[in-house]
């Protein structure tokens, strides 16, 4: 009886302060471990450069998959049975430490062929929906658990400023209250019950000041993104802290170092920006992890990038192996960082802090007692459950600049004759960060495209026909135009000319010949320039990058939907008023921050 009583005294202590019961195994564990487990646990790389047997061999604490790094057989069962292989591994060594498993599911689990694509995070800022978001990051959550997977670098916090910066579409808004509370309810929706069912750690990003480079200054070849931010103390606490301050007050896992520099000095080295601000004034408990080959870029040789990252607060490093790619061989990256501790230039006290963090977070999730993938979700995967909140998504972010009277269609009009490279493409509905890095057009995964949306919408007695190039489109009542963005991703999208392509203006005339009324559509990850343009369209609506669901579209087309998006950034009136210049009255923007319309 008095052994059950203590029991029952563990389990309710236990629930009361899990918080210590974890500190404890932590400092246990810890107490247990060589500097090389140390080192490894610190280390993350990509599956495409990782020998498994260095998971036993050196303890590797992470791995993941860069925008397209898929396994062989790129299915769900594929990927549960390639992270449980790597879990196999992790248990065989001495201290049987699970693995971490990282991926950029930032609109949905977007590297695996079937899974729901939901509208990148321009597009959700424009429903201003905090309880969809969270909808949205619960089922991205879910598909990613039934791969394994158990940690989803995302939410990007970002506040983009200038529409040139190929990164414009990961961010939710210009308006940094916005961006906190539906990155809030994105890290909510990931993480859930800690280390219960589908939650999965989700990471805050880029620490800081990404959406503020100036533009010229760009690293890599790009003009803008990994560029220098300059940001007064004032601007940093009263725009680019907020959504860091609140996600983590709500508990977010982990944070992510930014490519850009901070006032001159790249984020990657600044003590003052991790260690002073994100941990001690912030409070931030989890763990910092490095992006992609983020300390390389900072100056000097390797081995002083090791040793300046590490110190100034980075617990995690994404190495991530690519040397055919240019980068660094990560077994260099171990035998560096040992040579550093061991000479002094970081010490063990950095170290145990940077692992305690790491340890806590594997804690934290359960990982521990459950670290093999839970196949129940599998059934769920791409389901028509999924689907229709993702079709939610794409009808809430759309948002109706202009309606002559037009909309909305009716669903008996005689002939509607529909054009455009965007209107039969799910690859450019769904933008960059699908199936691979930068995205691609195509068939590349399971979808309804905008043309198949608007024929499965119509009555049996109407026609819709289809030419990209907006030929053949005579003796239609109504012409459908999709223009817009092909897929990109990061730097590569960072462009000096936002006007509409040569090949866009080409069917817009082509169009416009038929004396019809015409609905202008555009896929993007940004607004363009269209004051030149716009005059001439009796409607037009932006749906930013809607992902898989194109009747969501078809949903707003055709009534089924009222539309409800409003602009959650200014649309430029021109290029002069990039980064946001609005002060002036007789330049104003073409449309304002939550611009609307309805029916």
């Amino acid at each position: 009886m008095k052994i059950s009583k203590y029991i029952y005294i563990f389990i309710f202590v236990s629930f009361l302060f899990p918080k210590k019961s974890i500190d404890k195994k932590v400092a246990n564990l810890l107490d247990k471990m060589t500097m090389d487990e140390k080192i490894g646990q610190m280390t993350q790389v990509d599956r495409r450069f990782l020998n498994p047997q260095d998971i036993i061999d050196f303890g590797i604490g992470s791995i993941l998959s860069g925008g397209g790094s898929v396994p062989e057989d790129n299915s769900i069962e594929g990927w549960a049975n390639m992270y449980d292989s790597y879990q196999e591994l992790a248990q065989q060594t001495r201290l049987k430490i699970p693995l971490i498993y990282g991926i950029d599911a930032v609109h949905g689990h977007n590297n695996v062929k079937g899974a729901t694509i939901f509208p990148h995070n321009i597009g959700l800022g424009c429903t201003f929906d905090k309880k969809l978001v969270y909808k949205v990051a619960d089922i991205t959550a879910r598909e990613v658990a039934a791969t394994g997977i158990d940690w989803n670098f995302a939410p990007c916090l970002a506040i983009p400023q200038d529409e040139r910066w190929g990164r414009y579409y990961e961010g939710y808004s210009e308006d940094p209250d916005l961006v906190a509370d539906l990155g809030t309810a994105t890290i909510k929706g990931y993480q859930n019950k800690l280390g219960k069912k589908h939650s999965i750690a989700a990471c805050a990003k880029h620490f800081i000041g990404d959406g503020s480079t100036l533009w010229g200054t760009g690293d890599n070849d790009y003009k803008i993104d990994r560029g220098n931010a300059v940001i007064s103390d004032e601007e940093l606490y009263n725009k680019h802290l907020i959504p860091y301050q609140k996600a983590i007050d709500n508990g977010v896992l982990t944070v992510m170092a930014s490519f850009n520099s901070y006032n001159g000095l790249k984020c990657h080295a600044s003590g003052y920006l991790f260690n002073d601000l994100l941990k001690e004034e912030l409070g931030f408990e989890g763990f910092v992890i490095s992006d992609w080959r983020g300390i390389d870029e900072i100056p000097g040789d390797y081995k002083s990038d090791i040793i300046t990252s590490i110190n100034a607060g980075i617990d995690m490093v994404m190495v991530p192996g690519d040397v055919i790619w240019g980068g660094q061989d990560y077994h260099d990256f171990l035998r560096l960082f040992k040579e550093s501790v061991l000479e002094g230039s970081i010490s063990e006290e950095r170290i145990n802090d940077a692992v305690s963090r790491i340890l806590k977070v594997k804690y934290m999730m359960g990982l521990f007692d459950n670290h093999y993938a839970d196949r129940s979700y599998i059934d769920d995967f791409g389901s028509s459950k999924h689907r229709d909140v993702a079709r939610e998504a794409v009808r809430k972010s759309i948002v109706l600049l202009k309606n002559e009277g037009i909309l909305p269609l009716s669903k008996d009009v005689k002939h509607i004759h529909v054009a455009g490279l965007g209107a039969n493409d799910i690859g450019m509905q769904c933008g960059g960060w699908t199936m691979e890095w930068q995205g691609k057009l195509g068939d590349i995964t399971k979808g309804t495209t905008i043309l198949e949306g608007i024929q499965s919408a119509v009555l049996n007695n109407s026609k819709v026909t289809y030419d990209i190039n907006g030929e053949n489109g005579q003796n239609a009542d109504v012409g459908i135009i999709v223009i817009g963005e092909k897929p990109y991703a990061e730097g590569v999208g960072d462009r000096e000319n936002l006007n509409l392509s040569e090949e866009d203006i080409a069917t817009l005339k082509n169009m416009q010949k038929y004396n019809y009324p015409l609905i202008v559509i555009m896929l993007s990850g940004r607004p363009l320039m269209i004051s030149d343009q716009i005059n001439n369209w009796d409607a037009f609506l932006a749906a930013w990058l809607p992902g898989t669901e194109g009747d969501g579209v078809s949903d707003v087309l055709f009534g089924d939907y009222n539309p409800t998006g409003k602009l959650s950034f200014s649309w430029p009136n021109s290029i002069s008023q990039i980064p946001h210049d609005y002060q002036d009255k007789k330049n104003p923007a073409l449309f304002d921050y939550k611009y609307g319309l309805n029916y």
